[in-house]
């Protein structure tokens, strides 16, 4: 049993007011006994102008949301998962990474968002994230004192074969930290986010951004912790800062995955179309 921590988040254009309030809500969690406390997508800036955007890169190494969240790991002797920032890739492209920090401050393991974000919604909202992030090409699943971690990143949660490799390679945890937005997250967050943890007898930690941010965009919010069985654990507001902690004890994992042994029975199957062909019609 371990206690574990999703902060939601409103992040603005300003890196460091972001990494104080970060900070400060990392330290809730630490206070109320998380171990592990998982941030937002873009904890560092939810930034539309592209070129302050780029002005504010860092590489790994340098960045502050990186290096505060392993100060702070450090400090307080829990796992910080900073759900993403951008990072300055050596390439000159941009990554969406998530980070993973150890109690000791080291490094466990970097994941980069493989499913870019490249949709026209009703609304009239556009979005193009592959025009400025690299996408990334490699899952991660890391092996932690209170369970196995698989990674994902927002609009990654509509592709369930991720989901699904990483539970296959043993991980009891799922996450999806997202920066949502209000009108996809209405109608999909909390389906999608349940789905992914029943069909994989797995928890889900979702660490969300919340509300209307200053470069314009509004998120959905309602950060969620789901059990193996699909049941919502917690659940934040829609809107500005929250903490959710929740008991987590992985040996739920193995008895809904008894139950529900989907993972054991899946099989390979081919494909084959049928139906009337156009000159059958034709006659």
């Amino acid at each position: 049993m371990a206690k574990l921590a999703v902060v939601q988040m409103c992040s603005g254009v300003d890196v460091g007011r972001n990494a104080d309030a970060m900070e400060r809500l990392v330290r809730d969690a630490a206070d109320q006994g998380a171990v592990y406390i998982q941030t937002p997508e873009m904890t560092g800036a939810l930034q539309r102008d592209r070129a302050a955007l780029r002005a504010s890169l860092r590489d790994e190494e340098s960045d502050l949301i990186i290096s505060r969240a392993r100060s702070l790991a450090k400090e307080l002797g829990v796992h910080v998962h900073v759900g993403s920032t951008a990072i300055g890739r050596p390439d000159g492209k941009i990554a969406n990474r998530g980070f993973l920090a150890a109690p000791d401050g080291a490094k466990v393991c970097a994941y980069d968002k493989i499913h870019m974000f490249d949709v026209d919604l009703d609304n009239g909202e556009s979005w193009r994230e592959s025009s400025a992030y690299e996408a990334g090409e490699a899952a991660r699943v890391a092996s932690l004192p209170f369970g196995k971690l698989g990674f994902a990143i927002c609009y990654d949660v509509r592709f369930p074969q991720l989901f699904r490799s990483e539970a296959l390679a043993g991980a009891e945890i799922l996450t999806v930290p997202a920066a949502f937005t209000r009108q996809t997250g209405e109608a999909h967050w909390e389906i999608l986010l349940r789905a992914r943890a029943i069909e994989n007898g797995a928890f889900l930690l979702a660490a969300a951004q919340g509300g209307k941010h200053e470069d314009g965009r509004e998120t959905y919010g309602h950060s969620m912790i789901i059990d193996p069985w699909g049941r919502v654990l917690a659940e934040a507001p829609g809107e500005g800062e929250a903490v959710l902690v929740a008991d987590v004890d992985v040996g739920e994992v193995a008895a809904a995955r008894r139950k529900i042994p989907n993972l054991r029975n899946a099989r390979d199957f081919s494909l084959e179309e049928v139906g009337l062909t156009a000159e059958r019609i034709a006659v």
